[in-house]
């Protein structure tokens, strides 16, 4: 049934779009770089060419792009303008998996961490994939995400990042994202296909912005309240003593992803003895990112930052 309640609400959204012929681009001084050197593992046809949407639905008072139909997935560098922190993070836009929010959740993200002295990796993953399971996940994005850490790491003295301190941060979907990359690093998706896949791809932290497809909460079901099994972790998602110290925040009115996506996973994370700092706020809906709104929930950003320095990532 939360299969039927994202549907409405893309339909809300995307209902009012207006299609541009164009494929994204990054802002000028920046590149996409193809993650694979060749065919993605177990690429899928896209339903049609790559293009971006914008909104008419405004969020912080502004439009944003989504990306659709991304079949050859890419990265974009954004490097520190001032003093570089040696700290990267990646960034995984939102989209339930079937597109990607490229700016509300993917370029000011990646201003914001530039900065503050942090490179930016944007991954542009492939959207829409096969989703499977209760959990509706994705296995190519997964792919996607495994790639990304380690090619950032075999890149980290070129791209001036030291490799101890990779970070993910991801919304929504990519919040799944973050956690998926945090709990399967151990072992490839898919045939190593250079030497950036002999590297390990686990993040040094985490960030996870109303995550999804976490729970097996469902809005409609009358006993979601009193069911204990609600509360359970997707089992897909095991946490062990070695995943990174994570970041979770979420609103509590949340339509899309219910609270208990970032409840469940961070009592698996307490469980586990892994550092976690979770933020529930009364309000603040879904996909805000990081523009203001009249809730207290979209000053989050000062809280990662303080958390970076808690954990040791940056000087306090």
């Amino acid at each position: 049934m939360k299969v039927c309640l994202f549907a409405v609400c893309v339909v809300s959204t995307f209902g009012h779009l207006n299609a541009q012929t164009n494929v994204w681009q990054p802002s000028p001084g920046h590149s996409q770089i193809p993650i694979w050197p060749g065919a993605a593992p177990d690429a899928q046809p896209a339903p049609g060419p790559e293009h971006t949407l914008v909104s008419k639905v405004l969020v912080g008072g502004k439009p944003w792009t989504a990306v659709e139909n991304v079949s050859q997935p890419t990265m974009t560098v954004y490097s520190p303008k001032g003093p570089n922190t040696g700290v990267a993070v990646i960034v995984f836009p939102g989209g339930g998996y079937h597109d990607l929010a490229i700016d509300l959740e993917g370029t000011e993200i990646c201003e914001w961490l530039t900065s503050k002295g942090i490179t930016a990796v944007l991954l542009k993953y492939r959207a829409p994939t096969p989703k499977v399971g209760r959990y509706r996940e994705s296995l190519l994005a997964l792919q996607d995400a495994q790639r990304t850490v380690g090619l950032s790491r075999f890149r980290a003295a070129e791209w001036h990042i030291d490799a101890r301190k990779i970070g993910v941060i991801g919304f929504s979907a990519g919040g799944h994202l973050v956690a998926a990359i945090s709990t399967h690093f151990e072992k490839r998706l898919y045939p190593a296909v250079d030497a950036a896949d002999q590297v390990i791809c686990r993040p040094d932290f985490a960030i996870a912005i109303y995550p999804g497809h976490l729970s097996p909460y469902h809005p409609d079901e009358p006993n979601s309240w009193t069911n204990q099994a609600q509360l359970n972790l997707n089992p897909n998602v095991i946490v062990t003593s070695n995943t990174p110290p994570t970041f979770l925040l979420q609103a509590q009115n949340d339509p899309v992803d219910d609270v208990r996506n970032s409840m469940a996973y961070s009592l698996a994370l307490r469980n586990a003895r892994v550092p976690v700092e979770l933020h529930l706020y009364a309000e603040g809906g879904h996909a805000f990112g990081l523009r203001p709104t009249k809730f207290p929930v979209t000053a989050w950003p000062a809280l990662v930052e303080k958390w970076l320095g808690t954990i040791g990532v940056v000087s306090r």
